[in-house]
Order: C-alpha cells, then sequence, then structure tokens
C-alpha cells in the first residue's frame, strides 16, 4: 500500500514580513505536523560524491501552504522525496504528526510535474483507485469521487479516459485522487511547470479555492517567484547545492490573491531579492527567475 501512495502520487502590507531562516523559533506555533531537523543528504557512488542538502531544518504547521523555491539542483525535489519517504536522510530526522519519518505513507502524497494516471481507466476509475488500495468501503467510494471530482470541477469528464484530457484536466485528475483519500499532506513538486501559461494561472486560482475548502497542508516546489507569492502562507528560498535555507519569508496577504495585483508583485520581488543576493537585504531586485 505504502508503495502505491508514494507513487501518486487585495490587501497591500506596508513592508513584507520577513525573516532570516537561522531564527525559526520566532514564528512556530503549537500546531507543528512535520519537524525537519538539521537533515543532510549526500549522495555517494565509486565515481561521486554530491552533497545535495546540508543542514536543513524547518516546521510546517497543520493547515499551512509552504511554498519552496531555489534554483535548479538546490536539491528541493530531494527535500521533498525525504518528507514522502522514498529516501533516507544520510543524517538529521523528520518527525511526522508525532512519529519519525521511516517510509512513506498514505499520510503523505506526492503530486508529481507530470501526471501519473492510469491510461487505461477512465477519469472516475483513476480518482477511485487509491480509495480502493487504501480499503475504502465500495458504498462509500462513490460519495467521496463525486465530491472531489466536483472540487476540481471534472464532475462531466467522469468517464472520459487520459488520452481525451487536457494538460491542465490531467492534473486535476491527479490532485483528485490525492486528495480523496484525504492525507495529512500534499506534497506537489511543480506540478504547473509543463503547463501552458493561460493552463498554469487557471490552476493556480483553482488550487486556492481547493486550499482554501480543505485546509490541506501543502509542500509545494515551484521555480516561479510569482506562483509562490501568490499560493504560499511561507516561502522557503533554499541557496545553490549544497541545498540550505538561506530565508523564510511569510507573505501576509488575504486569500484569494490576484497574480497582477501590486502586493503579489512586490512579494515575488522580494523572494527574488533572496534568490538572487548572498546577503539578503530585503528589497526586490528585477532577475532571471519566472515571474
Amino acid at each position: 500500500m505504502s508503495t502505491f501512495f508514494s507513487i501518486l502520487d487585495a490587501v497591500r502590507p506596508d513592508r513584507p514580513r520577513t525573516r532570516n531562516a537561522e531564527n525559526p523559533e520566532a514564528t512556530r506555533r503549537s500546531d507543528v505536523l512535520l519537524s525537519v531537523s538539521n537533515i543532510t543528504k549526500r549522495f555517494k557512488t565509486s565515481r561521486h560524491d554530491t552533497m545535495a542538502l546540508q543542514d536543513i531544518s524547518l516546521d510546517i504547521n497543520q493547515g499551512e501552504f509552504i511554498c519552496v523555491v531555489g534554483p535548479s539542483g538546490c536539491g528541493k525535489s530531494t527535500l521533498l522525496n525525504l518528507i514522502a519517504g522514498l529516501d533516507d536522510p544520510t543524517s538529521g530526522q523528520l518527525v511526522f504528526d508525532g512519529k519519525r519519518v521511516e517510509g512513506s505513507g498514505a499520510d503523505r502524497v506526492v503530486v508529481f510535474q507530470e501526471a501519473a494516471l492510469y491510461p487505461w481507466l477512465n477519469v472516475r476509475a483513476n480518482v477511485e483507485f487509491g480509495l480502493k488500495i487504501k480499503g475504502t468501503p465500495r458504498s462509500e467510494r462513490k460519495d467521496i469521487v463525486d465530491r472531489y471530482l466536483e472540487l476540481v470541477n471534472l464532475t462531466k469528464f467522469d468517464k472520459a479516459f487520459v488520452h481525451e484530457l487536457l494538460g491542465g484536466m490531467k492534473q486535476r485528475v491527479q490532485l483528485a485522487r490525492a486528495l480523496a483519500v484525504e492525507p495529512r499532506m500534499l506534497l506537489m513538486d511543480e506540478p504547473f511547470a509543463a503547463l501552458d501559461a493561460q493552463t498554469r494561472d487557471v490552476l493556480q486560482q483553482e488550487l486556492q479555492e481547493i486550499w482554501a475548502r480543505t485546509r490541506a497542508t501543502i509542500f509545494f516546489i515551484t521555480h516561479n517567484v510569482r506562483e509562490a507569492a501568490l499560493l504560499g502562507d511561507r516561502v522557503f528560498v533554499m541557496t545553490p547545492g549544497p541545498g540550505r535555507i538561506k530565508a523564510e519569508i511569510t507573505v501576509g496577504l488575504r486569500r484569494p490573491r490576484d497574480p497582477d495585483t501590486h502586493a503579489v508583485v512586490d512579494f515575488a520581488a522580494e523572494i527574488r531579492s533572496a534568490l538572487q543576493n548572498d546577503e539578503y537585504t530585503g528589497r526586490g531586485q528585477e532577475g532571471n527567475f519566472a515571474i
């Protein structure tokens, strides 16, 4: 069972509220769902010795929407895989809901960049598949699938097959399948990166609505700084490899958010500045990261 779930898987503030990740105690709350403590990950073979992550520490609270940004190769996906239990850290530990992470499980479901759907199953059957694996009684599955298909606006496409769906619709199916098993945390690895800009904009707004309705805890990796400002409660900024947390930015904006408001654009500039400067000053600057 665990193997299956491991692969499923406008108010403008006066000043952006930002703090350096070296002082995490400043905003910790008592409802911590995930605690990452001094995580280091080294990939070592006979020919290569690569330090992917170094001394990562962070807490994620129940119901938070967390975004992680950083340059390619900084270890963002490696960190996600460790949280999912798909790999083990070289040192340090991860504690999820009071228990040490020692493997994958249905409480942490991954949504990948490419929708991992079963082409021989229609939309309804794809969403239902995780419930079957979980052992949900047949009498309950229809209502659950109906609820999540409605949530992602796919009710009238429930009989369609994968080859009949556009990219954005496939991602909605993957999201519905992940949510249907009601995980404690949703791990999303650049789920909109392969989509065209218009579809991406639509899904960003829909994900905000889904989060507002479900209050799921979400860990969301992205290269797009405006996407991070739009979606995240907090944004963790990582250094080039070996990946470390260089800054943590709290996005103090009401929801729903519009990507074109001055407030979101200002926070995107703040995130971009943190990405580009070794010594983060808090002043947004133009740069080469996606907006």
